[in-house]
């Protein structure tokens, strides 16, 4: 897989060498449990896949260089490139502005945009209708565009399934930009429908096999399927898709669930005819992440934290699935780490913060789950880890551990 050129500040000495022992242990990621690093009256356990995915490195990579190819020139990023305050601060303070926030709202008026501007596309790709503007005013968008190739992947099952006259079932959160960029240039291919979880999956299942009756349609889905969407002509032929960070065991209980609706709508022998086989459309990273995420769950931790942009929606699953099993605490750096009393985390459902006192056990040694998002930087995690040690002063120094851990690499 190809190497990127990251900034080393977004790097950590001591994490690089743990992905590379696991990486030479196990380079087909078979083994999913994660790596415990001892300190002596605390440990931490690691999962086996975190950080930067391909399409964030990609992403990065790319607007690090048009910083530098341009110094002078207006460089816009269209939106933010990735879900992680950290690396959306570094690139403002390096002149990088934004032209809109993550919900849509405009940040920079586009008659400030100058014609021989550029602008990034971000990783989760844009609409097709922004697209289309961006090129009537002559805009430079495609040398730096650092949309996520797995993203465009997605586009290209919405094409084919198009070209076969399925309608489109997106399995997104309505209001994120990849799901946005991906409804446009879903329902440019065919006719779409935007499906949040299986709870709407089953309503919509309800029209299918006329249950429900298709007057009240609209109660459940406006504004969330495409102007040429009837559901009285366009339910008898489906597939699905989806938002690449959502739980893939969601995707496919979703797609299952709605392969044997068609089952018992239309008879098993004409599956092939009304269900298409998309299989999942989801990134590796993204299962990776949840992969290693339920093999933090086997270990016996005292609770778990998880390191992220509070936008970061395939952060908050691995923030859910964690807390199945452990308290569970969402933050997106150290500082949420208020004294070893004391911690502020994000619920992503409820869109609120809280605050745990007593949050980290008394009894040693102390076990704590550690992983992070896909966009986040491996030095944020570093700096977490640096800040729960400072609370123990007799644990083993980090650079006794990381040693240790190198002998291992280079062997």
């Amino acid at each position: 897989m190809k190497e990127f050129e990251i900034p080393t500040f977004y790097r950590s000495n001591l994490i690089t060498d743990v992905k590379n022992l696991r990486k030479k242990q196990d380079p087909r990621k078979k083994d999913f449990t994660p790596t415990e690093l001892s300190f002596g009256p605390i440990s931490f356990y690691l999962g086996r896949h975190f950080g930067f995915c391909y399409g964030v490195e990609n992403a990065i990579e790319i607007a690090y260089k048009a910083l530098k190819e341009n110094e002078g020139r207006d460089i816009y990023m269209l939106s933010q490139m990735i879900h992680n305050p950290v690396v959306n601060a570094d690139l403002n303070d390096r002149g990088i502005s934004f032209i809109l926030d993550t919900q849509g709202n405009q940040l920079t008026p586009w008659e400030e945009v100058k014609d021989d501007a550029i602008v990034i596309i971000p990783a989760f790709g844009t609409t097709l209708e922004t697209e289309a503007y961006l090129q009537s005013r002559g805009i430079e968008t495609t040398t730096y565009n650092t949309t996520c190739p797995f993203v465009e992947k997605v586009w290209k099952m919405a094409g084919k399934l198009g070209k076969q006259d399925f309608t489109i079932l997106i399995h997104g959160k309505f209001k994120h930009e990849e799901t946005q960029a991906t409804f446009s240039h879903s329902k440019a291919e065919s006719p779409s429908i935007v499906l949040k979880d299986i709870n709407e999956a089953r309503v919509l299942a309800d029209f299918i096999s006329g249950k429900r009756d298709l007057s009240t349609f609209d109660e459940f889905f406006e504004g969330k399927y495409s102007s040429n969407f009837d559901p009285k002509l366009h339910l008898e032929r489906v597939g699905v898709i989806n938002q690449t960070t959502m739980l893939a065991s969601e995707t496919h209980e979703i797609s299952e669930f709605f392969k044997q609706v068609m089952i018992e709508t239309f008879g098993e022998e004409n599956i092939k005819h009304h269900f298409a086989d998309t299989r999942d459309t989801l990134c590796y990273a993204t299962n990776d992440n949840q992969q290693s995420t339920l093999g933090l769950l086997e270990c016996q931790a005292d609770l778990a934290i998880v390191v992220g942009g509070y936008n970061s929606s395939n952060t908050s699953h691995i923030a859910d699935l964690c807390a199945t099993k452990f308290p569970t605490y969402f933050i997106n750096g150290a500082d949420e780490i208020k004294s070893e009393e004391l911690i502020r985390h994000f619920n992503y459902h409820k869109q609120s913060f809280s605050e745990t006192n007593h949050w980290l056990p008394k009894a040693e040694p102390v076990k704590i789950a550690l992983t992070s998002g896909a966009s986040c930087p491996d030095r944020v995690v570093d700096e977490v880890m640096d800040k729960i040690l400072s609370f123990f002063p007799n644990a083993k120094q980090k650079e006794e551990v990381h040693e240790a851990l190198a002998l291992h690499v280079g062997q």
